[in-house]
């Protein structure tokens, strides 16, 4: 991602009316819902914002959360200890404004996430991204997240992977 936008935490002066990204279910939610789910500490919201217009270009969401470790593929799996839930991030919520098509911003976004998860002084296993429909879904799987056994819309990256992605990867 170019010196063009910066991404830091939502604010009440990030406008969000305006926002569209092609899908009404993250746009409704962007626009009107979200605010409720930060309120009540359900999650944290960052936003991309172009530097030139200040216009909200993307943003993503962040909840803790766990994943059952019988949802996890077996080859990850046998790796966890033996409790029945490992800890994790969820990446619940994640939109790029469609103004901004094709110039990487979703993938900047991602691994803006995955950096703010791996520093946070707190212990997370993994990392996992609740796509909202297949194409989103590949996205994720493009970056190495692999699907829960049961729940193909929910992928699972483990921050050791994430870190390796972080220490070779400039998005």
């Amino acid at each position: 991602m170019s010196a063009r936008f910066a991404i830091e935490p939502l604010a009440e002066a990030h406008g969000r009316s305006d926002f569209t990204c092609g899908n009404e279910r993250i746009d409704t939610y962007f626009r009107e819902i979200f605010s409720q789910d930060v309120k009540r500490k359900y999650a944290t919201c960052f936003v991309a914002r172009h530097l030139a217009t200040n216009q909200v270009a993307g943003f993503y969401t962040l909840s803790s959360s766990n994943v059952p470790v019988n949802d996890v593929p077996e080859v990850l799996a046998r790796k966890l200890p033996r409790y029945p839930t490992a800890p994790a991030v969820l990446i619940g919520w994640l939109g790029r404004h469609s103004d901004y098509a094709g110039q990487r911003l979703g993938e900047a976004l991602l691994f803006d996430a995955i950096k703010t998860v791996a520093m946070a002084p707190i212990g997370a296993h993994a990392i996992f991204a609740d796509a909202i429909d297949d194409k989103a879904a590949a996205f994720y799987a493009s970056f190495g997240f692999t699907p829960l056994i049961n729940r193909p819309h929910t992928l699972y990256l483990t921050m050791a992977t994430a870190l390796k992605q972080l220490s070779s990867t400039t998005p």
